[in-house]
């Protein structure tokens, strides 16, 4: 998409913003829930329970509702059962599409998915049908209006980062899933909190679309993001400035 962040429309995360909010802010406490889960309370020694909380306070989530959740899982009160899982599927045009997801019943889950792929001419995949076309890296970006493009370079390549994308906007750093939070704590305590610092699937080849394929696509993702049990949806799409605005793609 020509003038446009090669990440754009990578993930895709669109709906009103009130309802948007609201599922950001349970998305974001499953988060915390799945990282205490699998790596334990202790701030200091759980990278991925530090990056949830960022995201939570960057949010403006509730600091009772963030200690809340840390207790259940941790054992002071609670019964979480989220765990994480990952969905594959195809779109319209055989856009390939994946789902993570933070859910108590990975049945329902895939039901209420393979409803969705159905509804807009797409299908839910066997795991594994898609994800060899993607390659899964650590993505942190930063308005470049209010940092030192210089400073990010520079830090960015000591720490061993993949790539570095600056543009008008945004400036993105890539790293590999092994050094992502070292990247991540250097720049955040060089630079600042970042808008945007997690682990994506970035495909290796993309489809171009347009016309009636386009609107499915659009409503396919759209359905997707809306479950409450989805936390990011990636795909393989590519789009013209036209086709990207009266879709929202």
């Amino acid at each position: 998409m020509a003038g446009h962040s090669k990440f754009k429309n990578i993930m895709h995360r669109k709906g009103a913003q009130d309802k948007k909010r609201a599922s950001l802010h349970g998305r974001l406490i499953r988060e915390v829930s799945v990282a205490v889960r699998l790596g334990g309370a202790d701030v200091s020694a759980n990278p991925r329970l530090r990056l949830a909380l960022s995201h939570a306070r960057a949010a403006n989530l509730n600091k009772d509702a963030i200690e809340r959740a840390i207790s259940r899982v941790s054992g002071k009160g609670g019964d979480s059962d989220y765990q994480e899982a990952r969905y594959e599927g195809f779109g319209p045009l055989g856009v390939a599409i994946v789902i993570e997801a933070q859910t108590d019943n990975r049945n329902r889950t895939a039901a209420e998915l393979r409803a969705i792929f159905n509804k807009n001419g797409g299908n839910l995949a066997e795991q594994g049908s898609v994800i060899h076309g993607f390659e899964h890296i650590g993505l942190i970006v930063f308005d470049s209006k209010t940092i030192d493009p210089d400073q990010l370079l520079e830090v960015a390549a000591q720490e061993g980062a993949q790539d570095i994308n600056i543009q008008d906007d945004q400036c993105e750093v890539v790293v590999s899933l092994e050094s992502f939070h070292q990247v991540h704590s250097a720049l955040e305590k060089a630079i600042g909190t970042p808008q945007q610092a997690s682990l994506v699937w970035r495909p290796l080849t993309q489809v171009d679309i347009s016309g009636q394929a386009a609107e499915s696509l659009s409503s396919l993702l759209d359905q997707l993001t809306d479950n409450e049990d989805i936390s990011a949806v990636f795909a393989n799409y590519t789009v013209d400035e036209t086709t990207a605005k009266n879709f929202g793609l």
